[in-house]
């Protein structure tokens, strides 16, 4: 009777987890915010389209992301917000690129970046994507190879696309504001010393990890695995990061067979960049319905945005193999990095030595 019961319980918590997982969130958000946040990542793409330079267009691309920064608050302070974000995003390009130059440089300068991404991010009380975007720039940029002359060639393009965003988010706000009110700017919590400065050297020291061990197994691409581990990591609550990690896990796989038959078609230019225009729109429509459900179409978004110009260089199997590969492990570090992060007893043992090594005046 004992084991009936503990096996009827066990099937009570699985389907209560899969309920849970399979759960679709309510969601107010119009049409015209992603056709919005598509055209910012989507028309570098057609410009590089026509000039015979997709690759440069990618890099812009990458810049357009900045749009999904932009806060529901009134004109002033979303444009404030938008211009800081795309400013940060162009620095950590920046660091990114130049981190390749020096190999030995190349994971300190990625974990510092998520470290201090991460502190940013959370000392202004910046909602979703969060740091996402700003590592993936950095992480894509550690990993294109350019030479050094080229440098301040793709920064310029990732930073015209920022600004592209800009211009868009400039006038759909003023569209978004004639249809419904702003909300009020809320005054910054204040700074606390665990949320801000323990919880983003966690972060930071996991991210490195990931790249690191992704580095001591010599992947191909491995500046996917922490992405993957970052995207995790930064769920809100323990149970926030199971979530994330299953969802991302799972959505990738099933988004890997849809990249497979989209990279059966037979693809140009012109079709790679309206596929992703509409990659893009399926995904701010989904990803605050489910996560699992756009990780599905973010998988071959993301894979266009860094390999579309060496396509057809190689057997794609290999990369789709070693895409799912880069995610399982970098989700799994991530959710290893949340169970630090949301562990009472650990976080305070490190924020205790880590006041040890702050100056006193520095935390006054």
């Amino acid at each position: 009777m004992t084991g009936r019961q503990g096996w009827q319980d066990l099937q009570e918590r699985i389907r209560a987890e899969i309920q849970h997982l399979a759960a679709i969130n309510a969601s107010d958000r119009r049409w015209p915010m992603p056709f919005c946040a598509a055209l910012a990542s989507g028309l570098p793409l057609l410009v590089g389209a026509y000039f015979d330079h997709l690759e440069y267009g990618l890099v812009s691309s990458l810049g357009g992301m900045v749009f999904l920064y932009a806060p529901n608050t009134p004109l002033y302070h979303r444009m404030v917000s938008l211009m800081a974000s795309g400013f940060a995003m162009s620095a950590c390009y920046t660091l990114g690129v130049l981190s390749q130059f020096l190999p030995w440089a190349l994971v300190p300068t990625l974990a510092f970046i998520a470290l201090l991404v991460s502190m940013v991010c959370r000392f202004y009380a910046l909602g979703p994507p969060g740091s996402l975007f700003f590592m993936m720039a950095a992480a894509i940029g550690a990993y294109s190879p350019i030479n050094v002359l080229d440098v301040p060639l793709h920064v310029g393009l990732l930073t015209m696309g920022c600004l592209l965003a800009c211009l868009i988010a400039f006038f759909y706000s003023i569209y978004a504001l004639r249809q419904q009110a702003p909300q009020a700017v809320t005054p910054l919590p204040p700074p606390s010393f665990e949320f801000v400065i323990v919880d983003s050297v966690i972060i930071g020291m996991f991210v490195g990890l990931s790249l690191m061990l992704a580095e001591s197994m010599h992947l191909e691409r491995p500046y996917w695995v922490p992405v993957s581990c970052l995207a995790v990591i930064q769920g809100a609550s323990l149970r926030a990061v199971w979530t994330k990690q299953t969802h991302r896990i799972a959505g990738t796989a099933i988004g890997l067979l849809l990249t497979w038959g989209l990279l059966a078609l037979p693809l140009d230019k012109w079709s790679i960049s309206l596929m992703m225009i509409a990659l893009a729109f399926i995904i701010e429509v989904l990803v605050v319905r489910h996560y699992g459900l756009a990780a599905v179409f973010i998988t071959p978004l993301t894979i266009f945005l860094a390999e579309a110009a060496r396509l057809g260089a190689g057997p794609t199997d290999a990369l789709l193999i070693a895409r799912l590969f880069d995610t399982v492990l970098g989700s799994l570090a991530g959710l290893l990095g949340g169970v630090c992060l949301h562990h009472p007893r650990f976080r305070a043992l490190l924020g205790q030595q880590l006041r040890r090594l702050i100056p006193r005046r520095l935390l006054s």
